[in-house]
């Protein structure tokens, strides 16, 4: 079970740029800055991806990979 300081640091991140951040998971995606999607989402050992898209989405991706990572949770970005 992925603990709360993990959601609010990912969400807290996701926060700081204008770029859309969605986390997909099976079939359902996730807007990261929603702490509650996040809460239903998050329940450890699956594998997500990231999809980034606005302006400043290369400096979203870089941190929202760093901040999943520091937390163990294994998530891929998606280049589109």
């Amino acid at each position: 079970m992925t603990n709360n300081a993990a959601i609010v640091e990912i969400s807290q991140t996701a926060n700081q740029f204008r770029s859309s951040i969605v986390l997909q998971y099976d079939n359902k995606y996730i807007d990261v800055k929603s702490i509650l999607g996040l809460f239903t989402t998050l329940v450890g050992g699956g594998q997500y991806e990231l999809h980034v898209h606005g302006q400043d989405a290369e400096e979203a991706k870089k941190a929202m990979a760093e901040v999943f990572a520091k937390h163990g949770l294994s998530v891929n970005t998606v280049e589109e």
